[in-house]
């Protein structure tokens, strides 16, 4: 490559709109169909757990704590989830639903990445990584 067919490029390259985009100041849309976190109904759910059965990625562990009052307890493994939405064709009952703006499933804290649903109380579990409760 010549030195003037290079200089005319970088000359050029100055005065066109960059092909990349500032990602955290400019943030799009995420597109309606794409599968983001997992999100799940604990008002639809009866801990069946074909999600976790049907889990090609052993993301999911449901275990019912009390069936006459309807406590679950939901683990979710954000690391080790695929986001292929198996369990939420899995689920009859449509609890679980793959949320399309919670795209950014990033950090440095490991703890971060088992999120833990419904009401965990007298399970016989100490787990004091992720929240419970939510």
């Amino acid at each position: 490559m010549k030195i003037g067919a290079m200089f005319t490029d970088v000359i050029n390259a100055f005065f066109q709109r960059t092909a990349t985009r500032l990602y955290p100041v400019e943030r799009t849309e995420a597109p309606v169909r794409l599968r983001g976190q997992l999100q799940w109904d604990a008002s639809k759910c009866t801990a069946c757990s074909l999600c976790a059965k049907d889990c090609p990625a052993e993301a999911l562990e449901v275990r019912l704590v009390d069936k006459a009052s309807k406590r679950i307890r939901f683990e979710y493994h954000v690391d080790r989830c695929t986001y292929c939405a198996q369990c939420v064709i899995s689920c009859r009952l449509n609890a679980l639903t793959m949320s399309h703006d919670t795209w950014e499933l990033s950090g440095t804290d490991t703890a971060a990445f088992d999120l833990v649903y419904g009401n965990d109380a007298n399970d016989g579990r100490v787990d004091d990584r992720a929240p419970a409760g939510t």
